[in-house]
C-alpha cells in the first residue's frame, strides 16, 4: 500500500533580496552558497529607499509635506512622537543625510572588517557566527552575531569587549543603534554590553550620532510609510482604519524599567535601553520578562 502524505511541508525561501550564487560544491549533496547575514540586535541607517516611494526628490518633499500634516494636528501621531519627527522631516535634507549615513556605516563595517579580521601575516580570519531564537528573517536573510574567529588561545587573555561582535563594534562606533527584537534578546552578559557602548554612542555624539536630527535606520523606514500614508490622504484615496495606525508596529519594552509601551510611545524610551517586541509576541514577552503597562496601555 502506497504512503499517502496529507501535508505540505512549511518552509521559507532564503535571501530574497539578492541572488543566491553558488561558491563551490564540497561533496554530492553539500553546494555551498552566498547568501545575507542580517546582524542580530543592531540597525544601521539606509543606503536607498525602501518603501513604495523610491525616487529620492519624491520622497523629500513628502516628508517636509508630512512634517506639515504633523504640525497641524491632523497626522495620525501622539504629542511625544510628533515633536520627536517634526523637526527631523521638516529639514531640506532629511532623505539625503540619512542615506548619506547609510554609505558611511556601510564603509565603516568594511574598515572593521579589515582592522579585526586581517592578521599580522595578511592572511584574514574566518568568521564566527551565531544565530539566536529567530533563524531567518522575513527577507529569508540569516539572523545572527557576526565575530572574527579567535583561537582558544586567544580567547583566554581577551575580556568580552576585546572580542566584541561586529554588532557590538558597530553600535560603538555609532553607525548602528541598538535594535533587540523579542525573542531574539542578547545574553545576560551582551545586553549590558550593548545598553553601556549604545549610550556611550549617543550621548557622545559618535558616528550618525553627530547629527542631532538623525533617524535611526527603523525609524526612516517607519516615516517612509507615515509619508506614503499622507500621499495617499492627499490623493482622496479612502484609508482603513488598520493603515491608519499599522505605519508604526512593534511595541517598546524599556530594559531598565520592564516596562511596556505602546508603539508610538517608543521615543519615551531611552535608545539604548529600547527592546522592541511584535504585537504577535506581546503576550508572550509580557509574561517570559515580567513587563508592565505603562502609559496608555497601563489603563487599557
Amino acid at each position: 500500500m502506497a504512503l499517502k502524505v496529507f501535508w505540505t511541508p512549511r518552509g521559507i525561501t532564503l535571501d530574497t533580496i539578492r541572488e543566491k550564487r553558488l561558491v563551490d560544491i564540497s561533496d554530492g549533496d553539500t553546494p555551498n552558497i552566498r547568501m545575507n547575514v542580517r546582524m542580530l540586535s543592531i540597525d544601521t541607517p539606509e543606503k536607498a529607499p525602501t518603501g513604495d516611494i523610491r525616487n529620492r526628490t519624491e520622497l523629500q518633499d513628502l516628508f517636509q509635506d508630512t512634517a506639515g500634516w504633523i504640525a497641524s494636528g491632523d497626522a495620525p501621531v501622539r504629542p511625544a512622537l510628533s515633536a520627536h519627527l517634526g523637526p527631523r522631516l521638516a529639514r531640506a535634507d532629511a532623505v539625503a543625510a540619512h542615506l548619506a549615513q547609510g554609505a558611511q556605516a556601510t564603509a565603516a563595517h568594511e574598515a572593521l572588517a579589515e582592522e579585526k579580521l586581517r592578521r599580522p601575516s595578511g592572511s584574514f580570519r574566518p568568521l564566527f557566527v551565531r544565530v539566536a531564537d529567530e533563524r531567518f528573517d522575513q527577507y529569508g536573510r540569516l539572523l545572527a552575531y557576526v565575530a572574527p574567529s579567535y583561537t582558544a588561545e586567544e580567547r583566554r587573555t581577551m575580556t568580552l569587549r576585546e572580542r566584541a561582535t561586529f554588532n557590538l563594534m558597530m553600535v560603538a562606533r555609532g553607525w548602528a543603534a541598538s535594535f533587540p527584537i523579542f525573542p531574539s534578546v542578547p545574553g545576560e552578559d551582551d545586553l549590558p554590553l550593548l545598553q553601556a557602548e549604545a549610550r556611550a554612542a549617543a550621548e557622545g555624539g559618535l558616528g550618525a550620532w553627530a547629527d542631532p536630527l538623525m533617524l535611526t535606520g527603523y525609524e526612516f523606514r517607519m516615516c517612509e510609510r507615515l509619508a506614503a500614508l499622507r500621499k495617499a490622504v492627499r490623493a482622496g484615496r479612502r484609508v482603513e482604519g488598520e493603515t491608519w495606525t499599522s505605519w508604526v508596529e512593534r511595541y517598546c519594552c524599556d530594559i531598565e524599567t520592564a516596562e511596556i509601551w505602546a508603539p508610538q510611545d517608543y521615543v519615551r524610551v531611552a535608545p539604548w535601553n529600547r527592546l522592541f517586541i511584535w504585537p504577535a509576541d506581546v503576550r508572550r514577552a509580557v509574561a517570559e520578562l515580567n513587563l508592565t503597562p505603562a502609559g496608555d496601555l497601563a489603563g487599557a
